[in-house]
């Protein structure tokens, strides 16, 4: 049964507010528990969807900004790698907020917030405008990042642990959608009004944002077992797993966000394309890596995390090797083949990643003698704590796409050296994860006959 109150909560809280949640319980979870879930997570997708169209702004920003806007490559670079570090930062209060001030009511107020950097640029997106008012502009943008660090705290704590993989990956894939929709919108803007018009669709984005915020006051809730907890927030960053699972979110979703913000640059930069034809071919790859991200939660569910991580890592630093032969001979067909593939792996490895933080701390409860609805509730507590961190440092991952992008063009005119760079990450990448999560002692001694085996972390 589950308890719902509009009065005001302990604190002084008021809103839609669940007493109970416990969605290990089975009987709960098929009476009410999983139709309230989906409930919230589709306006969560919905609310998130927007924020990643806001964040990514900057990436079809750049391609309206011809020659009268006195920008070089560099500086569009540095541009949207302001945008990316500021939505990586803001990420981690915004993982708090949801025990502060509840799921539902923050992503009113999140949504509320994309209204700032939207209507900033609407006025100053013309030719004339100083470099500096970009600048701070692109990095109002960066609250649009923050909402997938509060979005993911949320819907992990509404669906229980089986459940865990296809639902933060459903949750994630639907906001990363928002990349390629706004490229597509931008493609749209300049097919048919021209690259000289930015500001058609930023105004098509401001009853967007505000329907969000809406649905999300009408209806979503907040989880009064979701508490403000200062300690699990200390506990997860003591845990050297929190810094090694960040490690490796920068390989996937710092992959995924800083190659969706660089590959118009790239293909405009490198390879000679127009704004239009650039604009044509952005929105490819990170489209069919939102896509198949709640793919990557679910094969984590049935083989495990680790293993579809390292598979993921294995297969990204093969398709670098590809991009960086196709880039030497200057082969655009080939780059794209190899660049969209970066592009799917990345969002496989999104969710394969994310499905295992929160086995990973179940599994040290149960490795610590809990059990039960104790072992989920330190599970739920802990990787709550830790997402908004590991999302922080993942995101940062594409500030440093960005930056060693812009170095690279500074310094050669050419991306290779940037893929190179990219190639021995994913391989240290594939050293970690197997080292950690996949690698058995040799000499591990089996379980006695009838003892109850404690869980691995090479389970997750």
């Amino acid at each position: 049964m589950t308890t719902r109150t509009t009065a005001p909560h302990e604190g002084g809280r008021t809103g839609r507010w669940i007493e109970r949640w416990d969605p290990e319980d089975e009987s709960f979870w098929k009476e009410s528990g999983e139709r309230i879930a989906r409930r919230n997570l589709l306006w969560s997708v919905f609310s998130e969807h927007i924020g990643f169209s806001i964040w990514s702004l900057w990436s079809v920003m750049v391609l309206f900004m011809g020659p009268a806007y006195g920008i070089d490559p560099a500086g569009k670079f540095f541009l949207i790698a302001t945008a990316t570090c500021v939505g990586a930062l803001v990420r981690i209060p915004y993982t708090f907020a949801v025990a502060r001030f509840g799921g539902r009511n923050w992503t009113v107020v999140s949504a509320l917030l994309l209204l700032a950097p939207t209507a900033a640029a609407l006025v100053v997106m013309e030719p004339g405008t100083p470099y500096g008012t970009f600048l701070a502009v692109a990095a109002l943008t960066g609250v649009g990042g923050g909402n997938f660090a509060s979005s993911m705290t949320n819907i992990n704590a509404f669906f229980p642990l089986r459940k865990k993989g296809w639902a933060l990956g459903l949750n994630a894939g639907g906001g990363n959608i928002g990349v390629p929709v706004v490229q597509l919108a931008a493609l749209l803007v300049i097919g048919t009004a021209g690259a000289g018009h930015p500001r058609l669709l930023l105004a098509a984005y401001l009853p967007l944002i505000v329907a969000a915020a809406v649905f999300a006051l009408l209806r979503m809730d907040n989880l009064a077992p979701v508490r403000s907890d200062g300690g699990a927030v200390r506990e997860a960053v003591r845990e050297a797993h929190t810094w090694i699972m960040a490690f490796l979110y920068v390989g996937t979703f710092g992959s995924f966000i800083g190659y969706s913000f660089a590959f118009g640059l790239v293909l405009q930069t490198q390879f000679g394309r127009t704004p239009l034809q650039a604009a044509s071919l952005t929105f490819i790859g990170p489209l069919l890596g939102s896509l198949v991200r709640p793919v990557g939660g679910a094969l984590a569910d049935r083989f495990g995390g680790a293993r579809i991580t390292l598979g993921v890592f294995v297969a990204m630093a093969a398709a670098t090797g590809v991009v960086v032969a196709a880039s030497l001979r200057e082969s655009l067909p080939v780059f794209l083949v190899g660049f969209v593939a970066l592009f799917v792996l990345s969002g496989i490895g999104n969710g394969s990643t994310y499905k295992m933080i929160p086995g990973i701390f179940q599994a040290k409860a149960l490795a610590r003698g809990m059990s039960g609805e104790d072992a989920a509730a330190y599970g739920r507590r802990l990787s709550g704590a830790s997402m908004g961190l590991i999302g922080a440092v993942g995101a940062l991952g594409g500030l440093g796409i960005n930056l060693v992008f812009r170095e690279a063009f500074r310094a050669s005119g050419s991306g290779t050296a940037a893929f190179v760079t990219f190639l021995g990450f994913y391989a240290v990448c594939c050293a970690v994860t197997w080292a950690v999560y996949l690698r058995r002692p040799a000499a591990a001694p089996l379980p006695e006959a009838g003892a109850a085996a404690k869980p691995q972390l090479t389970s997750v």
